[in-house]
């Protein structure tokens, strides 16, 4: 039985409507990340799962329990659906300690003290807390504030737990480190989860299953890797990735690819959704598949390199031909010149 299952979810936000008819359905241990542009709908949807928010239409199942339908008019109010929240802001009460914020779900909840002090130990210590049970919010680190709020909602061992950019206001080393020791704990736990998050990296860092959700209905769903090695349209596969764009018209058709025609140039590409010849058409390759080439041959271009970028673990190259800018990756600055730039066919997506 799924651990949770959300049926044609609508929903309206002044005269907005926000979700229109979302599904989804949670396996036990599974993590669904929720992937989208801002207003894509995505919050709405959590908070509709939490109970923050009343759908015009639709029925979400947690386990046996409804705990939403809107033609039997059933809601079970946020409290009662134990469900872990975990906020952008970490909602941490600034005036208790850290134990105290851990255990107020419990404290809520009616349990016992021992139970409370040995099920708060047991969490802080797997989450690297214990020595700061007695410190203050405002005494502990961005990271470590992060784990408390993560603490306070997995202390009651909900069925689901639900996170909402819980990685944001984290700095840019703090995230990438956070996702990792995260993904570890959902493993190590077997953590249902659903997570909210417009970045799409920590998406597919942390979940099993992405659902990309555009103007309220979901654009594509699958494995981090389906939704990056298989766009299933432009706007998935400019979504994902870093991306070089390049439009034309379909000059022609063969064996299930496609040439696109630009100003100046020909490329064949594999065609990704239905397009006639002559029609006007829009090509992704992502930056780490645009490779430099030694010399004229299928599928390259001659392009002006007019300068490198320096990254860090890379150099980004600039290059020009025409109205038409690319960017490609190397691990060396190269000097300004005419240079070949090969857009290898398979990787070349044709929309």
């Amino acid at each position: 039985m799924p651990e949770l299952v959300v049926e044609q979810i609508h929903k309206r936000l002044g005269g907005n409507e926000v979700l229109k008819g979302v599904s989804l359905s949670l396996a036990r241990g599974e993590v669904i990340a929720l992937l989208g542009h801002s207003g894509s709908g995505k919050t709405t949807l959590l908070r509709s799962i939490a109970g923050l928010e009343t759908p015009d239409a639709g029925r979400i199942t947690l386990g046996d329990r409804t705990v939403f339908d809107a033609d039997r008019r059933i809601e079970v109010p946020p409290e009662k659906r134990g469900l872990g929240l975990v906020f952008q802001s970490y909602a941490l009460w600034p005036n208790r300690t850290v134990f105290a914020n851990v255990a107020y779900g419990l404290r809520l909840r009616r349990a016992g003290d021992a139970d409370v002090r040995r099920r708060v130990g047991e969490v802080l210590d797997r989450l690297g807390l214990g020595k700061f049970a007695e410190r203050y919010p405002h005494q502990l680190s961005g990271g470590q504030q992060q784990r408390v709020a993560l603490a306070r909602a997995l202390v009651y061992q909900p069925p689901v737990l639900l996170l909402d950019e819980p990685l944001s206001n984290l700095d840019a080393k703090l995230r990438e480190e956070a996702r990792s020791w995260l993904r570890q704990l959902i493993l190590q736990l077997q953590i249902s989860a659903v997570y909210v998050t417009h970045d799409q990296v920590e998406a597919m860092a942390v979940a099993d299953r992405v659902l990309f959700l555009r103007d309220g209905r979901i654009e594509q769903e699958g494995t981090p890797q389906d939704m990056y090695e298989h766009p299933a349209s432009a706007i998935t596969a400019d979504f994902m990735g870093t991306n070089n764009r390049l439009t034309g018209t379909l000059g022609a058709m063969a064996d299930g690819r496609g040439r696109l025609d630009g100003e100046d140039f020909g490329l064949w590409g594999r065609l990704c959704s239905p397009i006639g010849v002559g029609s006007a058409s829009t090509a992704f390759i992502r930056l780490e598949r645009t490779r430099l080439a030694d010399g004229s041959g299928e599928n390259r271009l001659a392009m002006r390199l007019e300068t490198s970028l320096y990254l860090g673990e890379r150099w980004e190259y600039l290059l020009t031909r025409g109205g038409l800018r690319v960017r490609a990756w190397g691990r060396a600055p190269l000097p300004p010149g005419e240079r070949w730039v090969e857009f290898p066919a398979d990787d070349l997506w044709l929309f």
